[in-house]
Formats: structure tokens, sequence, C-alpha cells
């Protein structure tokens, strides 16, 4: 009689010490899985649950003005350290890992309009209503020494933003014209300005470093290049745009911030249409700032909430707010991706996580595994009715509910009697115009 007997190596079954992980042979045969699809179904919609209910994105509240906090900027060469101006004149510079303030100074009479740090990040430069430009050393004085400025230079008019060239010596200053200035001189380069009206924000592009935007008043958008006198085309929009951020991924991309409660991307080589209009704000959206990965920009507005926005959608995919937190005013995106902090009327600064169920500190190998599988789950079935109402579901208090409630009625009464308009007029009386160019004016070259 034959006898089979199994032979098995202790070695691939068994356990040296406690502490190891149990070995589970797994045969990949699709064959003998036959109900793999339900059983990760059921584990996406389950990561999908547990990812709302980690969602806790607030992290730290930076307190210390006595004021408004008006405008921020981040440091180039340090991820810790974040800069402030407020609406009494007092700029502060903050240290994220410690969460106090490391550095007070009164800088300017009324309001500091704006603030930038230099490339190098050894200086920043500070503009209020005093109508003055201040250049300040990032080092505090020596002990018993006062807090003065390296240079000041004295305009003819309130300087409302200001914003440093990313490679020279270089900065912009914005008022009733955007002033090019050198570090050097006490007047500047050269003048530029299209209109009459005060321009209320000037930024440098990242990437094609002698293009310039501006935002003013009489709605308009311009855009310069510093290597020409004279500025190179505007788009005219509906409202008033308070502020623009250019993508630093993409050299011809900018985001504008619009009183209409909508924010407009463009790409600037065809300026007749947004790229994306993103719609999710209730009121007046007052700064943007995009995230190092240009894939997405955070937004704050007059309705006391930042949202994130992916570049490519018109919706949010994250609405922050808390009870305390009035309008928000200015907002940034830390350079490691990973945070957000914006400023509001409250005199709070206030420190976000930027993805809201992210968890903080060392991952182990198993923790990093079983995430990036779950977040492989939720992609494959994110179109699935039930995980698609879990992730997208947020509490929002009950003013922005039902304002985005009223508006949603008001779009669609809008449609609907252009719809009508245009069903009962003679052809081609009543052309259709797209949602993207309705909010266009004109476009000056």
């Amino acid at each position: 009689m034959r006898v089979k007997v199994l032979s098995r190596n202790p070695d691939d079954y068994i356990r040296e010490t406690k502490q190891d992980l149990q070995r589970v042979p797994r045969n990949y045969d699709p064959a003998l899985h036959p109900f793999e699809v339900p059983r990760e179904y059921m584990r996406a919609l389950n990561a999908t649950k547990l990812e709302r209910v980690f969602a806790k994105p607030f992290l730290a509240s930076l307190d210390g003005h006595r004021d408004g906090v008006n405008c921020m900027a981040k440091h180039p060469q340090s991820l810790s350290t974040v800069l402030s101006g407020a609406c009494d004149g007092e700029v502060k510079i903050w240290n994220l890992t410690k969460r106090e303030c490391i550095r007070t100074l009164q800088a300017h009479e009324g309001f500091v309009r704006g603030i930038c740090t230099r490339f190098c990040g050894t200086s920043f430069f500070t503009v209020g209503d005093d109508k003055t430009v201040k250049h300040w050393k990032m080092d505090g004085p020596g002990y018993g020494g006062e807090e003065e400025p390296l240079h000041t230079i004295l305009g003819k008019t309130v300087y409302t933003g200001i914003d440093h060239h990313w490679k020279e010596p270089v900065f912009a200053t914005c008022g009733h014209q955007v002033d090019i200035w050198d570090e050097q001189r006490t007047s500047p380069i050269c003048s530029l300005t299209w209109g009459v009206d005060s321009i209320s924000s000037v930024k440098f592009n990242p990437v094609e470093t002698y293009l310039l935007g501006s935002c003013a008043s009489d709605r308009n958008i311009v855009l310069y290049d510093m290597r020409q006198s004279t500025p190179l085309k505007k788009v005219i929009l509906d409202m008033r745009t308070n502020t623009l951020c250019w993508n630093p991924m993409e050299a011809f991309i900018f985001t504008s911030a619009n009183e209409d409660h909508n924010l407009y991307t463009f790409d600037m080589r065809f300026l007749e249409s947004p790229v994306m209009i993103h719609i999710d704000h209730v009121s007046a959206v007052l700064d943007v700032d995009y995230s190092p990965t240009g894939k997405e920009f955070v937004s704050a507005s007059f309705d006391k909430s930042i949202r994130i926005f992916p570049v490519d959608k018109g919706r949010s995919r994250e609405v922050y707010h808390t009870k305390r937190m009035q309008h928000v005013i200015t907002v940034k995106w830390t350079y490691d991706n990973k945070y957000i902090l914006c400023g509001s009327d409250e005199m709070n600064i206030r420190l976000w996580k930027a993805n809201a169920s992210e968890k903080l500190g060392v991952l182990v190998p198993r923790e990093r595994a079983a995430m990036n599988y779950n977040q492989k789950l939720k992609e494959k079935f994110q179109h699935h009715p039930q995980i698609k109402r879990i992730a997208r579901h947020r509490h929002l208090p009950k003013a922005i509910y039902s304002q985005a409630k009223e508006l949603r009625i008001m779009r669609e009464a809008r449609r609907r009697k252009e719809l009508n308009r245009r069903k009962h007029s003679k052809p081609g009386s009543s052309p259709f115009v797209s949602e993207k160019k309705k909010h266009i004016v004109a476009v000056v070259k």
C-alpha cells in the first residue's frame, strides 16, 4: 500500500518570533475568487466612510494679532516660517512648528496692504496705508537694538499690493499704477498703466518670471511683460476681480477671484473665454493660492469659509469653516503641499490640513500599503451612487446652505428664461452664448 505524505518546509509558514506576521498563502487564480468585486466594493464603501469619520482638518489657531489679518507671505526657504500683516500696521513672523510668534514689529500706520519675501528669504517688503514701501531684515535686531527697516521708500499715493520677482532683486507695487522697482533705487525703473482706476493686486509669474498680472477696480485683469514699456493685453469681466494667482507648473494658466462669487481659470493666450469656472462660493471671493503641484488651489471668501478646488473641476472637493471664523481675507498653501493657512477678520490665523483625513506623522509600511490600497479602491468605485454620495457630503453652516440653495434657484430660473426666449424668438435673433463667455465683457490687446 502506497501512502502519500504532505512534505512542507516549516520555515515557510512558522513564525520565528511572536512579533512576526503570520504568513498566509494566497492563490491569485481568479477562478477561485468569484466574489472579488462585491468584496472590493464593500471595502471601498468602508474606506470612504472611514475617510469621512477621520476628516478632522483643523490643526491650530495662531492668535496674537490685535486687528484683522489682512495679508500673509510664505518664507521661500523655511517651511515652518510664515509672515502676516494686520489692519493695525503690525507684522508678525510665526514659527509653525512651535505654533508661536517669534517676532513682532510695527511696520506701518494704518493697514498693512501687502507683504512679500525676497527670493532668497533673507529679507521681506511691506506696503501700507502710510504711502511707504519698507524693506526689513528677516532676522530680528540684536539685544537692545530697535526694529528699523533697511530702506524706506515714500510714494505719492497709497500702495495696495506688492510682489517680488522670483529670481532677481526686483519687486512690483500697485496702486494707481504698476511700478517696477530695483531694490537699490528709490525711484521705479518703469511704471505701467492701462486705465485710470486703482489696482488692487499684482503678481509675478513663477515660471515665465518677466510676466506680471494685475487686477483693477474697473473690472479688468491686465497682463504685462517687464521687458516692454507697455501692457500686453487685458480682459474685462462682469464684476471686479479681487486678486489672481499664477499656476506654478503651467506658465500660461492663472486663476482670478471675483466679486460675483466665482473663480475663473484663464489661459493667458486665449482670454476670450475662461478654461473653467469654479462656482461653489456664495459670496465675494477675496483671495486664492495654488498648491505647489499646480493641480489644486484654495480660495478664501467673504462667506466665512475656504474651499479647495481641483484646477480642472467646477466644484470644490472640500470646504473648511468654524463657528468663530469670520470673513476670510487671505489664504496660503504651504510649499510642502500638506497645510493651508488662512487669516480672517477676527484676528486669527488658522492652520488646516490640505487633505482633511490624512494621518500626520510617520507611517509604518503596512499602514502606507493599506492606505494606498484603500485609495485605489475608492478611485475604482468612485462613480457608484452610494460611495459618491458619502464622499461628496459636507456639513455646511445654515447661512451658506440656505444661500447656496437660493443661488441654485436663481441660476435655474435664468437658464429657463433663456431657453424660453430662444424658443419663442425668430431663428438667429437670440443666439446661444456659452456659460463661459457670458461673464467676459471684452478682451483688449
